[in-house]
């Protein structure tokens, strides 16, 4: 039997894209997948569209009979935000105004936005005021047009599908490849960590009736220093891992919280099960390693990760 219920995911070729288009077709939807370039991820059963959220037409066609919209397409990597202002209020807030427009074109009864916790910050740059514009423009559709939303504000996530973007990704590529970690800051900043696999479960929970017209906190229950992670990843590997912390370029970091006195208030949602940072590290370990075993020089160099290594 085919499901009446179709999802398109916006971004789904990315990092936590393509994990939320996993768990929507594990939750019985039909998900059609929005992306400028293929994704390597995409299941059989999901429906590929490649094009541009800078094109309405191709956003309004795509999302047509979509009962549910997500928007992942962004820049979303705090650095490049910070240096292209221009390219991120374009991308950020002009094309997830396309995604909207094309969600209530279509009659969707939910439009959910990837946003961050950023949002509460004064830090955080053109990537943060990006996603407070956007949040207010998601508001005021569903004022005026009565469309439902779920605002999600994502923490620090990590799991398999990342890149050198992804802070914890780079930090066991760095340990992997190089032998060493490098942390733009002194390792005193705090971080509540969540697996992707994770968020990507409760990103289609949100979809409740319970959760329409809210704003919702996604972040872990791991709470750590940054400087302990680097520690952990030292700790994991099977040869000795150099840290070292460069303290002259964390500037659009938050330290210890991202919160700044905001009206607007989200609740924070957390699963009973979760997956264990350890666990969690080990497994994109396994994701790196699979990446790098195809090169020879690193097949003779380096010994494989185990997990049994005490």
């Amino acid at each position: 039997m085919v499901s009446d219920k179709i999802a398109i995911v916006f971004g789904a070729s990315g990092f936590l894209g393509s994990h939320v288009a996993d768990a929507l077709s594990a939750a019985g939807y039909r998900v059609r997948l929005f992306d400028r370039c293929p994704s390597p991820y995409r299941s059989p059963d999901q429906e590929m569209i490649i094009g541009d959220i800078m094109n309405l037409d191709q956003v309004t066609e795509a999302a047509r009979g979509a009962t549910v919209v997500y928007n992942f397409a962004a820049i979303a990597d705090i650095d490049e935000a910070h240096n292209n202002p221009l390219a991120t209020a374009t991308i950020n807030v002009l094309g997830n105004m396309h995604v909207l427009e094309a969600a209530r074109l279509a009659g969707a009864r939910r439009f959910v936005f990837a946003s961050t916790i950023y949002v509460y910050s004064e830090s955080g740059s053109f990537y943060r005021a990006s996603k407070q514009a956007a949040e207010r423009f998601i508001e005021t559709y569903h004022e005026r047009y009565g469309l439902d939303y779920s605002i999600l504000r994502y923490g620090s996530l990590y799991g398999r599908r990342a890149d050198t973007r992804n802070g914890i990704y780079r930090m066991l590529h760095e340990a992997v490849e190089r032998h060493s970690i490098t942390y733009q800051g002194s390792g005193e900043a705090i971080r509540e960590y969540i697996h992707v696999e994770d968020a990507a479960r409760m990103s289609v929970q949100v979809l409740a009736p319970e959760f329409a017209n809210r704003h919702l906190i996604l972040t872990g229950q791991e709470r750590l220093r940054i400087k302990d992670v680097m520690t952990m990843i030292s700790e994991i590997m099977p040869w000795q891992v150099e840290l070292h912390f460069d303290e002259a370029n964390a500037v659009h970091h938050y330290e210890i919280t991202p919160y700044a006195f905001q009206p607007r208030i989200g609740r924070k949602l957390m699963l009973n099960e979760h997956v264990d940072l350890g666990q969690g590290l080990l497994d994109c370990l396994r994701d790196i390693h699979t990446a790098l075993h195809h090169s020879s020089e690193y097949d003779d160099a380096t010994p494989a990760v185990s997990d049994n290594r005490a």
